[in-house]
């Protein structure tokens, strides 16, 4: 695995430290980065009280998790409003019906359904004046407000040391999952003007990279 958010609640393994199967690799620990993401939106509007979240109905991942999910916006104060989509042509009517149902902000999983139309996906949000948080410096580039996500480079290397070892004959079952360490912070200055946000500056001296 290079990147399963959470293998052990959608049954890949048995536990991270012994997985107990033929499966081994790196786990992006959705639940707690997705917590994390949604303190970094509270912290960069304090009043924000309901953010809708985009999930993809076909990615098994993200209903194993949405309990966890749905407790930490409450932990925030904060209410979740889920819509799920299957195809690129269902995103903006999404994006709509999470206007209809007046969601403040906007968070966008990390699934490839939304990668792949993440340019479409932003211009949607823009019009309905959303501020994003994503995954990834594609979607920071294609509109996104901010980002936050694991290493790229990190899970590239973790991922080619398993295929080493393997490959010298190590069994996966006992090569324990490893999770990232490294994590990184986008924010995209343009979009914060464009929307009429400030980004306060503890935020901005934390940050990985600026688009200004």
């Amino acid at each position: 695995m290079r990147s399963a958010g959470d293998p052990v609640r959608t049954g890949l393994v048995v536990s991270l430290a012994r997985p107990g199967g033929n499966i081994t690799g790196y786990s992006i620990v959705g639940p707690e980065i997705d917590a994390k993401r949604l303190g970094l939106l509270r912290e960069l509007l304090p009043g924000l009280q309901r953010v809708g979240v985009l999930e993809n109905s076909t990615n098994p991942h993200f209903r194993a998790a949405r309990k966890e999910f749905e407790q930490a916006c409450r932990s925030l104060g904060m209410q979740s409003i889920i819509i799920e989509v299957a195809a690129a042509g269902e995103l903006e009517n999404a994006i709509a019906e999470l206007a209809r149902r007046q969601a403040q902000a906007l968070f966008v999983q990390g699934d490839g359904l939304f990668g792949d139309n993440r340019v479409a996906l932003m211009s949607a949000a823009f019009r309905y004046g959303f501020p994003t948080i994503a995954v990834g410096t594609a979607m920071l580039e294609a509109g996104a407000l901010m980002s936050y996500v694991h290493s790229r480079a990190e899970a590239d290397q973790r991922h080619d040391a398993f295929v080493d070892r393997i490959l010298r004959g190590a069994i996966p079952a006992d090569l324990p999952i490893e999770q990232p360490t490294q994590f990184e912070l986008g924010i995209n200055l343009k979009t914060a003007k464009a929307l009429g946000i400030t980004v306060p500056q503890s935020l901005l001296l934390r940050a990985d990279a600026v688009i200004q």
